[in-house]
């Protein structure tokens, strides 16, 4: 077994076992619907045997950041059935990470009238809007009759993105997130049935989980972790109640028959992600991180060691767009240019060239 043998994930077939990991980029236009030039990008990687999207907001309140794109409107989702339709035709499997904000956004940005988080604790620093940076908000805490409402936007931007043509979602519950704020004890100071305890501080992620794998069936839902990765002020700091609560997480979703669990950590041997592994009882596939790109050496000793069933690559896919021909063959990599991460267009996004451009003849 190498990175190149094929896999299931649930009822998703991988042609290998390198996974796109999703990464913001803000080339949506200004209402959220996908460009054709997204479509493009995609499915200049639809090599890897898995495609994960950028972050898609299920409702207007969770939108995180300008041009991110949306997965609420008709027009979003006729634009992401262009995008599925131009990947597969070249080969791909494809599917859609929602992920909602909570308190890492901006009444600018959302164009709501609330920010919404599981307590009205503000994220210290600054937020970037489309009018420059601006301070977190205050946000709005769910009551508890609020929370199926939240529960219900990610059901049916999870059926969206099926009625789109995407072949599954993945539920975005790391990165300080509204998902990974109910998990963390930082974010998370309710005193009722969703706060405290690591059971309760589990119980949204585990309500949302069920409710989207029931409607779209947990063979195409993944989920994505980041624990201890304190990022965005989700901390999570105490090893007993970290192990404690992913624990509790990991045995509410062992039952829904997931597609994969998608962690992120700097070591993926680690006992922390083994041990939900274990628990989940779900495919693997692991992200060492931000500041850890993945090499070629490393995702291919994961996989022959059997620490992981795939691997998630993130910033050597930005100016690698045929990165798996390039480490099956062993060519030379691109660097890519952070300048252009965010900046929208073309440049730093589809024109970087593949292998046969970027190695002498």
């Amino acid at each position: 077994m190498d990175l190149f043998t094929p896999t299931t994930l649930g009822a998703l077939t991988l042609k290998n076992r390198l996974v796109m990991a999703p990464m913001t980029r803000l080339r949506a236009d200004a209402a959220g619907v996908p460009t054709d030039l997204q479509g493009e990008y995609y499915a200049q990687r639809a090599g890897f045997g898995l495609v994960i999207t950028e972050g898609a907001y299920p409702s207007h309140e969770s939108r995180a950041y300008p041009y991110q794109p949306g997965i609420v409107t008709r027009q979003q989702r006729d634009g992401w059935r262009r995008v599925a339709d131009t990947v597969h035709a070249s080969g791909g499997t494809i599917v859609m990470q929602l992920m909602h904000a909570g308190r890492v956004s901006h009444l600018s940005i959302t164009g709501t009238e609330r920010i919404v988080a599981p307590s009205g604790i503000a994220l210290t620093g600054d937020v970037h809007t489309a009018h420059g940076k601006w301070p977190y908000p205050t946000p709005h805490a769910l009551a508890p009759s609020e929370l199926p409402v939240v529960r219900d936007e990610f059901v049916a931007a999870a059926q969206r993105a099926i009625d789109a043509g995407l072949d599954g979602v993945e539920l975005h519950a790391g990165n300080g997130y509204l998902l990974h704020q109910f998990l963390a004890p930082s974010a998370n100071h309710r005193t009722d049935e969703y706060g405290g305890d690591p059971r309760a501080r589990a119980r949204f992620v585990v309500e949302v989980a069920s409710a989207v794998a029931e409607q779209i069936g947990g063979s195409r839902v993944g989920i994505r972790l980041s624990p201890a990765v304190n990022i965005q002020g989700a901390l999570e700091t105490d090893h007993t109640d970290l192990r404690a609560t992913y624990d509790v997480l990991a045995d509410g979703l062992a039952p829904l028959g997931l597609a994969y669990l998608s962690v992120v950590h700097v070591e993926p041997a680690s006992a922390v992600v083994q041990r939900l592994r274990a628990r989940v009882g779900a495919p693997l596939i692991v992200n060492t991180g931000f500041s850890v790109p993945s090499t070629r050496e490393e995702s291919a000793a994961m996989i022959a060691e059997g620490i992981a069933d795939a691997v998630v690559v993130g910033r050597p896919a930005i100016a690698n767009p045929d990165l798996v021909e390039r480490w099956r063959h062993d060519l030379p990599e691109t660097q890519p240019d952070p300048a252009t991460f965010y900046t929208g267009g073309a440049s730093g996004y589809t024109d970087y060239p593949p292998c046969r451009a970027a190695v002498p003849s």
